[in-house]
């Protein structure tokens, strides 16, 4: 196998010596009857379960908790019991801990601490801890992939570098804080292929600090995150005029990195228009189906975005770091309970209160979470070395793909859409090959494969790149 960092030319070589050994599969004109992509397929009962057992009253316990310590800024006292950013990150550790010994130690809590140097949001030195638990993976071979979901548990109220105001943070982010808890401690009861991180990040108020710092961390170290998931306010079902909408949660999802260099990657995937093809996006629909499948009274609206205008969240050091990463934000925002003085002006009261979160819609959110981890977790890696051939002028498309590791892989489905669709709207199952045409002209869909396990679990998508006949020049 070639690994995902793999020459693109590297793997282009390979891929021309394998085509013509390859298995090919043919199968019927798509019709208006074609299987739909995102028609949920059959539940899987151990996801079911793990989405039944998150409890609204335990969140509750947690945010209130949380917001109890007074404020949580990152620059705020470290050495007391029960106020400030210390005393708020032992009692993380010291509840993930008793969870962890009902996983029979399968559960491993730690803190991630480091030294943040001065920032200008950061005045000296100054130590911060993330608080990470993982649950590595069961398979030997799976376990190298992992899947991160986080929300920060620092906290701040209007002025940034105010650390001894009170900033309780109830939405922000202990909302997110409690999700991370709540799925740790669900998730630790179970078995998975793949390794699970869950994350309690520091410093997210002062510029996304440990976040950037684990990313950096897993880069250097080679640690493959297939995804990565933040929670960050997600706890507030109302609007500033207080209509509640307790069924909507939106999903950002950046296209072309921000970066102010394009990859060669990337040149090749604009080349075809697969801008709205990142492995964000394709993150976002994953998610969106797991939430279809297992939350259906929820709606995850994805947002073609890497975040909201004046605002960043701890999936962008990921994404820096070139990880799938997206983030979860509730539908409707109130500023009034954001980044605000514990304050009442005529009546209406300011500050990140915990009244102010709703627990119902905050346990819809965590079975979104859960759904879609989970089924990240049970399914297969995606497939590596895709690409779409054009070596010559044909009404068809084909695509060629690289084996997957994986040994109890029960093939692979080619999915399509639109051009101008968000969303997948057929697939075809063509068995376990690595080379597959369909009767689809590829100047009028946009294509990817994904790697179906046995029982029918899906991978993240791969989006191919163009496999060009080094021989034979462009046609005009």
């Amino acid at each position: 196998m070639i690994s995902q960092n793999a020459d693109l030319n590297q793997v282009e070589r390979l891929l021309h010596r394998l085509l013509p050994l390859a298995a090919t599969s043919a199968f019927a004109l798509v019709t208006a009857s074609a299987i739909a992509a995102d028609v949920p397929a059959a539940a899987d009962p151990d996801i079911v379960r793990l989405v039944r057992e998150v409890s609204p009253a335990r969140l509750e316990t947690y945010v209130r908790t949380l917001a109890g310590f007074g404020t949580r800024h990152s620059l705020s006292v470290s050495d007391d019991s029960k106020r400030g950013i210390g005393a708020a990150r032992r009692w993380i550790r010291d509840t993930l801990d008793r969870c962890a010994d009902e996983s029979d130690a399968r559960l491993k809590v730690e803190f991630d601490e480091f030294v943040q140097e001065a920032t200008p949001r950061i005045p000296k030195a100054t130590s911060l801890a993330n608080v990470v638990e993982t649950l590595e993976g069961a398979d030997s071979q799976a376990k190298r992939r992992t899947l991160v979901v986080s929300g920060h548990y620092d906290s701040m109220c209007s002025n940034v570098m105010n650390f001894e105001c009170d900033a309780p943070g109830g939405n922000d982010d202990a909302s997110g804080t409690a999700v991370v808890i709540e799925l740790a401690c669900t998730f630790a009861k179970s078995r998975f292929a793949a390794t699970l991180v869950f994350m309690a990040v520091a410093g997210e108020e002062q510029g996304l600090l440990g976040a950037a710092h684990w990313a950096r961390v897993a880069h250097e170290k080679g640690v493959n995150v297939e995804a990565m998931i933040t929670n960050d306010i997600v706890g507030n079902a109302h609007d500033e005029n207080g209509r509640r909408d307790a069924s909507t949660l939106r999903l950002f999802a950046e296209g072309v990195p921000a970066g102010k260099e394009v990859t060669e990657e990337w040149q090749r995937r604009l080349e075809t228009s697969g801008e709205n093809d990142s492995p964000a996006r394709e993150l976002a629909r994953t998610i969106r189906d797991a939430a279809q499948r297992y939350v259906p009274e929820m709606t995850v609206k994805v947002v073609y975005r890497r975040d909201r205008y004046l605002r960043g969240g701890d999936h962008i050091p990921f994404l820096a770091q070139g990880y799938p990463a997206v983030r979860f934000t509730e539908a409707h925002e109130d500023f009034r309970h954001q980044h605000q003085d514990v304050r009442a002006v005529d009546g209406v009261q300011y500050g990140d209160l915990p009244e102010f979160v709703d627990f119902e819609y905050l346990a819809s959110v965590a079975r979104i979470n859960a759904a879609a981890l989970a089924s990240l977790a049970r399914a297969p890696s995606p497939p590596s070395g895709v690409r779409i051939e054009t070596l010559r002028l044909e009404n068809q498309t084909t695509l060629s793909w690289l084996a997957n590791p994986e040994a109890d892989l029960a093939g692979y489905e080619i999915i399509w859409r639109e051009t101008t669709a968000p969303f997948w709207q057929g697939a075809e199952f063509v068995g376990n090959v690595t080379r597959a045409s369909v009767p689809l002209s590829k100047d009028d869909y946009l294509f990817s494969v994904r790697a179906v396990g046995n029982g029918g679990r899906r991978s993240l998508a791969t989006y191919p790149l163009t496999l060009r006949n080094p021989l034979v020049p462009p046609a005009k």
